[in-house]
C-alpha cells in the first residue's frame, strides 16, 4: 500500500503555509519547546500515541514501564514501508516527539502546536534525577563492543553502578519484518533490570522492543533511545543544551559527517504527504 495519494491528493502548501507564517513568526522556537499547558497529554500522529505535555511527566511515565519509542522521521517513514515496524510503533505505550521536522510538519498541515522532547532531552532529564543508578537497576543493549565499552564507561563516570554483564551486543537483526532475540530475551527475564535501555538504530530497536514487551514474563521500562546516550559519551557528535532546545542538533551532526548524515535523511520527504493523508490516523487504514 503506497503511504501517498496521487497528484489530486497533493497538499496545496502555498495556501496551507501562508496562515501559519504568523504561527511561527510571533512563537519562533517555542514551536518545538514551549511551558504552555495542554489540554490532552496525548496526540496520535500517523497512528502513533504521541506524549505531547511536559519533561516532569514524561519522567513520570518512563518510571511506570511499557514500551517507549523515540522516533526520528526516517523512522516515522518506514511506517508505511514495514508492517512489523508500524506494529511496533502503535503497539508501544506511547512516544516521545523528538523530531523536529514532524513538529514543524503537523503545525504547518494542521494548525496545532505540539510540544517538542527530544530523546537526549529525556535522558539528561532521567540521568539529573538520579534514579536508576543502583546495580542490576538498568540493562544497554548497545549496537557493538566499542560502543558498549565507551557508553558504559561515560555512565559509570557519572555514578551508575554498571558491570560488562549490564550490556548486550546485538547482533544484526533483519531490516524489516518482525525481531525475536531469544538469548536477549532469556538474559533480560533472569536479570528483570527496571528498565532496558535499546540504544539500536531506529527501524531496529522498535521492533526488538516490541517482542521483550510482550515476552518478559514482567513490565519494565522499554525505552528505545537510539544514539542518544552516544551524544553524551562521545561516540557521536555532542550536542550542547542550547543546540538541542533550538532543533539545531541535525546541523551539528551534519556538519560533523554530512554524508552519513545525509544517508539516513533519504526519504525523509516523504513524511510530508503522509502527514498531509493521514494525520492522526493509521498509515495502514488509509
Amino acid at each position: 500500500m503506497r503511504a501517498c495519494g496521487g497528484r489530486e491528493n497533493a497538499p496545496n502548501l502555498t495556501a496551507i503555509v501562508k496562515p501559519r507564517v504568523g504561527i511561527l513568526r510571533f512563537n519562533g522556537f517555542s514551536t518545538f519547546d514551549d511551558t504552555r499547558p495542554v489540554p490532552d497529554a496525548f496526540r496520535k500522529i500517523l497512528g502513533v500515541r504521541f506524549y505531547i505535555s511536559d519533561l516532569e511527566g514524561l519522567i513520570e511515565l518512563v518510571a511506570g514501564g511499557g514500551l517507549i519509542v523515540v522516533p526520528s522521521a526516517p523512522v516515522m517513514v518506514r511506517l508505511a514501508d514495514d508492517a512489523a515496524h508500524r506494529k511496533a510503533m502503535e503497539g508501544a505505550d506511547f512516544a516521545v516527539t523528538d523530531s523536529a521536522f514532524m513538529v514543524l510538519l503537523w503545525l504547518v498541515l494542521t494548525g496545532e502546536r505540539v510540544r517538542r522532547i527530544t530523546g537526549l532531552r529525556l535522558l539528561r532529564g532521567l540521568f539529573g534525577r538520579g534514579g536508576f543508578r543502583g546495580r542490576g537497576e538498568t540493562f544497554w543493549v548497545m549496537p557493538s563492543a566499542e560502543d558498549s565499552d565507551a557508553n558504559l564507561g561515560w555512565l559509570r563516570s557519572k555514578g551508575f553502578d554498571l558491570s560488562g554483564d549490564d550490556a548486550y551486543v546485538a547482533p544484526i537483526y533483519p531490516r524489516e519484518g518482525p525481531i525475536a532475540d531469544d538469548r536477549l530475551l532469556g538474559l533480560v527475564d533472569t536479570r528483570r533490570p527496571r528498565m532496558i535501555v535499546i540504544a539500536l538504530s531506529g527501524g531496529v530497536q522498535e521492533r526488538l522492543g516490541w517482542d521483550l514487551r510482550n515476552r518478559l514474563g514482567y513490565r519494565p521500562t522499554i525505552l528505545c533511545i537510539g544514539g542518544a546516550i552516544a551524544f553524551l559519551s562521545g561516540r557521536q557528535t555532542r550536542i550542547p543544551v542550547w543546540a538541542d532546545r533550538l532543533a539545531l542538533g541535525w546541523l551539528l551532526r551534519f556538519l560533523s559527517a554530512p554524508r552519513a548524515f545525509a544517508a539516513k535523511l533519504k526519504g525523509t520527504h516523504r513524511l510530508i504527504p503522509m502527514i498531509w493523508k493521514y494525520r492522526s490516523r493509521s498509515v495502514q487504514g488509509g
